[in-house]
């Protein structure tokens, strides 16, 4: 049994990582302000923490005493962190700081660091793999940058092993159904169970690698156990693309066009290096998964 530390453990991606852990036997601490995550998403057996990661000296004691850091607090998306660059700064780069800070000085065994495949930007060449120099074209992905090399440096310079994963548009149960974190997937199916048109941004063409949340945290634990530890960014994604006409036709129904946004054109990931150095591959794949959405949402 291992004691694990999740931040940003009441939302999406966080909360299905806590569970898995606790079913697994580990003891599991959560850190969340409740900005965007929800308490009643925390597993009741984990130890919850309201508390805000940019306050250093407020969540230094929850790391004494912990084996690995998973580090899935963020205010994530492209558009609203290039509305408000000094609120997701401070959210995704200060706190990111204290983060490593705090787990150096309780010398904890690991950090596992959720990046973003927004650190690419717009490539050439495709599939996206780790080789590639960093393009970020929005603040979200150079401050997800930003906190991979603070990973590195802590990595060469205190000796705190930690380990990057690049999140390629995760989607599953408890992603976010409205406001500006929701993903085209929940936008989608929120509207269609409004009964809306789906609001396609630009012509639709834009190509996306869709991952499931539970391969994400799969991902998450085997990059733990791993003996990964330079701070090294690994793409954690599946290995098909849609673009966004598709989604909303495997949804089915009507749909609008809105104005482009800056975001990439494309997005495809290479994910031989998590195989080769995780024994890690997606085993859901988006049409797999829709159905079960639709039934849900009633649409």
């Amino acid at each position: 049994m291992a004691k694990c530390l999740v931040t940003g453990g009441a939302g999406f991606v966080g909360s299905n990582l806590v569970d898995e852990l606790i079913n697994q036997g580990d003891e599991v601490i959560v850190i969340d302000n409740l900005a965007t995550g929800k308490r009643e998403q925390v597993n009741s057996k984990a130890n919850f923490y309201k508390l805000d990661l940019r306050n250093l000296e407020d969540i230094k004691s929850c790391f004494i005493g912990v084996d690995y850091v998973f580090h899935e607090a963020a205010l994530a998306r492209v558009q609203p962190s290039i509305e408000d660059p000094i609120k997701y700064n401070d959210n995704n780069v200060n706190a990111m700081l204290n983060v490593l800070v705090a787990a150096r000085d309780a010398k904890v065994k690991k950090v596992i660091y959720a990046s973003s495949s927004s650190i690419y930007g717009n490539q050439k060449k495709m599939p996206l793999t780790e080789d590639m120099e960093a393009a970020p074209i929005s603040p979200y992905g150079l401050q997800k940058y930003i906190g991979e090399e603070y990973c590195r440096l802590f990595s060469y310079v205190y000796k705190l092993p930690t380990v990057c994963l690049r999140y390629f548009n995760v989607y599953g149960p408890r992603m976010a159904t409205d406001g500006a974190y929701a993903s085209v997937v929940s936008i989608f199916g929120q509207q269609r169970k409004r009964g809306e048109p789906m609001t396609v941004a630009g012509d639709g063409t834009n190509l996306r690698t869709y991952t499931f949340v539970k391969d994400i945290v799969r991902a998450n634990i085997l990059a733990a156990k791993s003996d990964i530890g330079d701070g090294r960014a690994i793409n954690a994604g599946q290995s098909t693309e849609y673009n966004v006409n598709q989604i909303a036709e495997m949804l089915g129904g009507p749909v609008t066009n809105i104005a482009p946004r800056i975001e990439p054109k494309r997005n495809l990931c290479g994910n031989a290096l998590a195989k080769k150095l995780l024994g890690w591959q997606p085993t859901m794949d988006l049409p797999e998964w829709l159905p079960e959405y639709k039934k849900e949402m009633g649409i």
